[in-house]
């Protein structure tokens, strides 16, 4: 791999990057990880140069910053297609890829992250809010699972997966998702792949090693 088609990911195992991880595990190309503390080098000059938001993850490749969970996944399955992980612009399913996959980072993080924080909008102000109400969110989220299968694109794993898969995944592990039947049986498929399995070893390694004693 040249220098200017190098993976660098900047992440902490305790944060959002683990999504990015197992997406560049499941791509399967060789990266560079670069470990961000809170407070400390996630705010320094030299990161903030490459988010201003002094966030993780982030990536850089062919020249180009990437920001931004899903769109660190949407852009690495079209960067190696080899890999299968996006549908191609020509075909119908590209249209349900990038709905859901929006769908993920717009309505359903704005309406858990919301909730979590007790500040859903009220019943009469639902229509202000993009994502109307969290339970409209969940109905809308259980019904693209309900129907898929085993992927939220039929027989076809992609990187939809792997985003909107993780929401489900940590909803269901931090309670901020009802414990619906229908997504426990989606996130017991998903985290058994073999990517998913190795980019959970990777972070919990990191964070191991970090604890006092680690």
């Amino acid at each position: 791999m040249s220098r200017s088609d190098e993976i660098v990911f900047y992440t902490n195992p305790m944060s959002r990057g683990r999504i990015a991880r197992w997406m560049l595990e499941e791509i399967g190309q060789p990266y560079r990880t670069v470990v961000l503390d809170y407070g400390t080098t996630m705010k320094a000059p030299d990161y903030l140069a490459i988010n201003p938001m002094g966030k993780v993850p982030a990536i850089t490749h062919r020249g180009v910053t990437v920001t931004e969970c899903a769109a660190v996944c949407a852009w690495l399955a079209d960067a190696f297609p080899a890999a299968g992980l996006a549908p191609a612009l020509d075909e119908p399913a590209r249209g349900p890829y990038l709905r859901w996959m929006f769908f993920g980072a717009g309505p359903l993080e704005a309406a858990v992250t919301a909730k979590s924080l007790g500040l859903l909008a009220p019943a009469d102000k639902a229509r202000t809010a993009g994502y109307g109400s969290f339970d409209q969110v969940v109905d809308a989220l259980e019904t693209v699972v309900s129907d898929a299968g085993p992927w939220l694109l039929g027989d076809r794993f992609s990187a939809l997966d792997v985003y909107l898969g993780s929401q489900i995944g940590w909803g269901l592990q931090f309670k901020s998702l009802p414990e619906r039947d229908a997504f426990k049986a989606y996130a017991g498929r998903l985290f058994q792949r073999p990517a998913a399995i190795r980019a959970r070893e990777v972070d919990d390694a990191l964070i191991a090693a970090a604890s006092p004693g680690g």
